[in-house]
């Protein structure tokens, strides 16, 4: 089994899938320091100032904020908004405090991701599709290797998101991409680029965040629409922490991945779950997740992409 721990520590299109989703729900610490290894510049990044100095706004400036370390996003029906880190990322750990829109929140979509830039781009998403006050929200996770997704899995929470601040964490490296909230692992996805699948370890990430309108597909397939009446919709982070290695062009991609001290995110500690870990997971997984494209052989024809027939834990 191939499983991670994470640091100790104190917008895509989803038209295609939209209907068959709806569905399937039933309608519903190190500071690093430069360091040279055998003659090479290693360098690592750790994101720890408040988010006034490590994101900034890059659309809807009117309707999003940032003070110190807290970032408010905002939607009514001129516009969303969105941020984005200063700094690109190649491996390692990426966390947000994230508490999401209350009350009827249908047809609204909250996104914290990473993701490269171009057209063969890769991306490691969580959205957060909004729902009618007293339905849960979904919580959406996706991977895109060179511009190509279609590994959707998704969770109803455990808890209510828009009550307090929870922690989602993206955990990256050369082996695995794991996501956890609130330091419960939910989902893995592993490197089989050996077996011919595409992984993302190539390409400089920033983190981004935005609030916008998917009324089209975000809520029972777009039949729910925005109740406007509720706007500004409003969505508050806290605390983007990047404990990750600095991109710097092509050079970062042997450079972050070397299984040296200084990449921690490469030590084997970060290779296996505690059982107890293993067991959370897996009962997240059992009684909390609606949908696994690796189970949808109907919208792959019966041909299911190579990743679901290899072990992922």
């Amino acid at each position: 089994m191939l499983l991670f721990h994470t640091k100790p520590h104190n917008s895509p299109t989803h038209k295609s899938i939209a209907s068959l989703l709806a569905s399937r729900m039933g309608g519903s610490h190190a500071l690093f320091t430069a360091l040279f290894i055998a003659g090479v510049a290693f360098h690592g990044s750790l994101v720890h100032a408040r988010i006034d100095k490590s994101m900034y706004i890059t659309w809807g400036a009117h309707h999003a904020s940032i003070s110190g370390d807290n970032l408010q996003l905002v939607l009514d029906q001129t516009s969303g908004s969105g941020a984005r880190s200063k700094k690109t990322f190649l491996f390692g750990s990426i966390e947000m405090l994230i508490k999401l829109v209350p009350g009827n929140s249908a047809g609204t979509v909250t996104a914290y991701y990473l993701s490269s830039a171009g057209s063969a781009h890769d991306e490691i998403d969580i959205e957060f599709l909004g729902n009618i006050s007293g339905d849960p929200y979904i919580i959406h996770t996706n991977i895109y290797t060179q511009g190509v997704g279609n590994r959707e899995q998704q969770f109803y929470p455990w808890f209510d998101p828009t009550a307090d601040f929870h922690n989602y964490t993206i955990h990256w490296n050369p082996t695995a991409v794991v996501w956890y909230i609130d330091s419960i692992p939910i989902r893995v996805y592993r490197n089989y680029e050996g077996n011919g699948v595409p992984y993302p370890n190539k390409q400089g990430m920033r983190v981004q965040t935005s609030l916008w309108n998917g009324e089209d597909w975000a809520t029972r397939g777009g039949r729910v629409k925005i109740d406007w009446k509720g706007a500004p919709f409003i969505a508050r982070l806290q605390r983007f922490r990047g404990r990750a290695c600095g991109w710097t062009g092509a050079e970062s991609i042997a450079q972050c991945a070397a299984p040296v001290p200084e990449n921690w995110w490469t030590a084997p500690v970060y290779k296996q779950l505690s059982a107890s870990q293993l067991s959370q997971m897996q009962g997240i997984r059992s009684t909390n997740m609606i949908y696994d494209y690796c189970t949808d052989s109907n919208r792959f024809n019966g041909k299911l992409p190579p990743e679901c027939h290899l072990n992922q834990y």
